[in-house]
């Protein structure tokens, strides 16, 4: 399985911005669903945005018109912008991996990040 390194997370204030990067150990073009979730505390984890390797993009309805998810093939790195955070935003964030298509939609990723904390504070 290709191994994925998250960076990029930290303490924000309440209407600004992060970006958040997810490095792949090997070739994107192995690769061909990726996403972002995340996990508040008391919560179950949930999803915050896909893309595939066509460039598809599926987001949470919580955070559209506020997070971009992309992807740089030639860094084998892909993104999350974060703008206009709500303490809301506050949790775990994962970077998630899959040669398959499909865990786009199932979310049955088979590579998982170490996760990295974003905080929020109002």
């Amino acid at each position: 399985q290709v191994q994925v390194v998250e960076s990029g997370g930290g303490l924000v204030q309440a209407g600004g911005s992060l970006r958040r990067s997810c490095a792949a150990s090997r070739s994107f073009f192995s690769i061909n669903a990726m996403g972002w979730y995340r996990q508040a505390p008391g919560k179950q984890r949930e999803l915050v945005a896909t893309i595939t390797s066509g460039g598809s993009t599926n987001y949470a309805d919580s955070v559209k018109g506020r997070f971009t998810i992309s992807r740089d093939n030639a860094k084998n790195t892909m993104y999350l912008q974060m703008n206009s955070l709500k303490t809301e935003d506050t949790a775990v964030y994962y970077c998630a991996a899959d040669r398959l298509t499909r865990a786009a939609v199932t979310g049955l990723f088979g590579s998982w990040g170490q996760g990295t904390q974003v905080t929020v504070s109002s």
